[in-house]
């Protein structure tokens, strides 16, 4: 299978695995069956990019990270075409996500396409540090949580939790936040497959880099409940690329402009 797609990628004109690509090939349908978009949260040039590749694929369904699978349900042909009366249907504001009017563009690409939620609640989330993601996601769908992970991978996952939370976490909680990340992980792959047997696909699943990498994301846990699904990853990244890129693809954009998200932990 993945011979195949490397000569599909081929025959567009499009990069094989892991290589750096133009924003150009976005404007090409990707031939796999389900896409896997991923975006810094706040760079609106990742929205941006992931509206365009939305058009040029026309999915049959689009997974969104960002909500639950009941916000997701409140989305009609008649509210989805307003931004500002969709982020309140929504209650966009209280999911702590950048501003909705990034991410509307994104339904509008493909206005035909169904909506899915791949986000859970967040006591769900909470739960999953305490107790674990199998005691939250149980295990009526293979998506491996029930296999320990490999102690370089854990002390991995670990550091970049202690990095991306401003090394500010306390290392009793190392374990249980990346025990929450492999429940989303789950979650997302869940509502994948859950889209793809409604519609038939293709499917694309706009998230974050984290939960779109190969090696251990969201892919993994497909390749673990229907081994059978072609699945293609593209990454965004600022200014400039992790080491080793685990995608079968990758942009370099403009960073966005922010504030310091770790001021508050350096401050006097």
């Amino acid at each position: 299978m993945r011979y195949l797609l490397i000569l599909a990628f081929l025959s567009l004109g499009l990069p094989a695995f892991g290589d750096k690509i133009p924003p150009e090939i976005l404007d090409r349908p990707i031939p796999a069956d389900v896409i896997i978009l991923g975006e810094v949260h706040d760079n609106p040039v990742h929205h941006q990019n992931q509206a365009r590749a939305v058009a040029a694929i026309k999915p049959a369904a689009i997974v969104l990270e960002m909500l639950t699978a009941e916000q997701a349900a409140r989305i009609t042909a008649e509210n989805r075409r307003d931004a500002a009366a969709l982020a309140k249907v929504l209650d966009w504001q209280s999911g702590g996500w950048p501003d909705f009017a990034m991410y509307h563009p994104i339904l509008l690409a493909a206005p035909e396409a169904v909506i899915f939620g791949g986000g859970l609640p967040r006591d769900q989330v909470h739960r999953a540090v305490r107790e674990g993601a199998l005691a939250v996601f149980g295990a009526a769908q293979d998506f491996g949580l029930d296999q320990p992970l490999a102690a370089d991978e854990l002390r991995l996952r670990k550091d970049l939790q202690m990095q991306a939370h401003c090394n500010a976490l306390p290392q009793n909680l190392l374990s249980g936040m990346v025990e929450a990340q492999r429940l989303r992980d789950a979650a997302l792959a869940a509502a994948v497959l859950a889209a793809r047997a409604e519609t038939g696909g293709p499917v694309v699943l706009i998230t974050g880099n984290g939960h779109a990498r190969r090696d251990w994301g969201v892919p993994r846990a497909l390749a673990q409940a229907a081994p059978d699904l072609s699945v293609q990853t593209i990454a965004q990244f600022e200014e400039i690329a992790w080491p080793d890129p685990p995608f079968d693809a990758y942009l370099i954009t403009p960073a966005a402009l922010r504030d310091d998200p770790c001021a508050a932990f350096s401050a006097d």
